[in-house]
C-alpha cells in the first residue's frame, strides 16, 4: 500500500532563537543563582511567577560573567522584568 502525502500542509523551517544561543555554564558560575531558582520551583508546585526574583537574579549573574560569554547584556525590562525594577526603585529611600 502507498503512504498518504499531505501536499497542501506548509512544510516547517526551523530558525534560530530570536536572542541567540543559551550556552551552557560549564564552569558553574551561576549555579548557586540556579539551584535557588530551582528550589524556588519546588516549593511553589513549579509557579514560575513566584518565582521571578531569583529567575532575575540568575540571568543577571549570567550577564555579569562576560568573560564566559554565558549571556548577552540585555536591559532587565525586555527580558519581562521592568516592574521588579520599579519595586526596588521605590523601596529605595531618596537621599
Amino acid at each position: 500500500m502507498s503512504t498518504a502525502m499531505n501536499f497542501g500542509a506548509k512544510s516547517f523551517k526551523p530558525r534560530p532563537p530570536d536572542k541567540g544561543a543559551f550556552p551552557l555554564d560549564h564552569f558553574g558560575e551561576c549555579s548557586a543563582f540556579k539551584e535557588r531558582f530551582m528550589q524556588c520551583l519546588r516549593d511553589s508546585g513549579f509557579q514560575s511567577g513566584a518565582c521571578r526574583e531569583r529567575a532575575m537574579a540568575y540571568l543577571e549573574c549570567r550577564m555579569d560573567r562576560q568573560g564566559a560569554q554565558l549571556m548577552a547584556n540585555e536591559p532587565l525590562e525586555k527580558l519581562g522584568f521592568k516592574d521588579l525594577i520599579d519595586e526596588k526603585s521605590e523601596a529605595k529611600p531618596e537621599k
